[in-house]
């Protein structure tokens, strides 16, 4: 695969990977990264880094030698659809279910099953994410609105861009909190010491938390967190920082024996509709295994 392009006044000031990667949607950013760093995509002729910034008018070339393209493909997997129709579907995603395809999973995602049951969905994403507006992690549970064609993926980012899209959890956390609410305003950049994980800076993408106790235990705290912002683990890094890391979280915070991952669940979401401009409202319980531990708790 052989090509090359001139970067638009629209992409300008954007990242070299993400504005190839909207022109070449069927890779992976991490793939993308890689070719980038070995040179096969080249910048005025010159090899940069991945998050170099672009100018308009700028040549960018590729030669990738060997590249098969990623495509996500339909799979059963197990969900809860909570409501769906021609514009978009909320789902509750339960613990332990990856989003989508990436490096270390390739199938049997979250993107597999919804292009096994719903078949339309927005491609502003691409392959790999069709539909993907935003993201719980791997082991969080919980409520996910999904895009079933542009004009609804365009509306809802922009509603997750602008705080208007109401995201609230429940966590249980480490030890007991001296305020019953209280709003945290960081910066977080991936962890100097593990790419793999987010930290607190002096600088980075700022991230904004709003925190109320919901439940006092004996050396735990039941906390229900409301985003701001949208960030990577944000809710577990603020945890982290704050001294009470959520309960099982393995990253952040310890291991549990009896749990699979943290005790966070998206419990509520909130919403303008695309196309009817009604506002959508949307609640889902703890899950079982959540619930259970709570039972157990003095």
């Amino acid at each position: 695969m052989k090509g090359e392009f001139f970067v638009s006044k629209e992409e300008q000031g954007q990242r070299l990977d993400v504005v190839f990667n909207a022109r070449q949607p069927s890779f992976s950013r991490s793939h993308i990264k890689n070719m980038i760093d070995e040179g096969k995509i080249l910048l005025q002729g010159k090899t940069v880094k991945s998050g170099e910034k672009v100018k308009e008018g700028q040549k960018i070339e590729f030669d990738f030698e060997e590249l098969k393209p990623l495509e996500a493909k339909p799979e059963k997997v197990d969900f809860e659809i909570v409501y769906e129709d021609s514009d978009l579907i909320v789902v509750n995603k339960p613990q332990g279910l990856v989003v989508h395809p990436c490096s270390s999973t390739k199938n049997g995602t979250l993107v597999n099953g919804l292009l096994d049951k719903v078949k339309d969905l927005s491609g502003i994403n691409g392959v790999l994410r069709p539909g993907i507006v935003h993201r719980l992690d791997k082991n969080t549970s919980g409520l996910m609105v999904v895009a079933k064609n542009d004009l609804a993926h365009v509306s809802l980012a922009e509603q997750i861009k602008n705080k208007t899209c109401k995201r609230k959890y429940i966590a249980l956390c480490e030890g007991r909190f001296k305020e019953q609410e209280g709003h945290i305003e960081t910066f977080l950049e991936r962890s100097k010491s593990d790419r793999k994980k987010y930290a607190v800076s002096s600088s980075g993408k700022k991230a904004i938390t709003d925190f109320k106790v919901l439940k006092n235990y004996a050396n735990k705290t039941l906390v229900e967190f409301s985003l701001q912002t949208g960030r990577t683990h944000q809710i577990r890094v603020h945890c982290k920082w704050l001294g009470h890391p959520i309960v099982g979280d393995d990253v952040y915070g310890k291991a549990e024996k009896n749990l699979k991952g943290q005790l966070l669940h998206s419990y509520s979401l909130e919403f303008v509709h695309p196309r009817t401009n009604q506002i959508m409202h949307f609640e889902v319980p703890l899950p079982l295994y959540f619930q259970e531990y709570l039972d157990n708790l003095k």
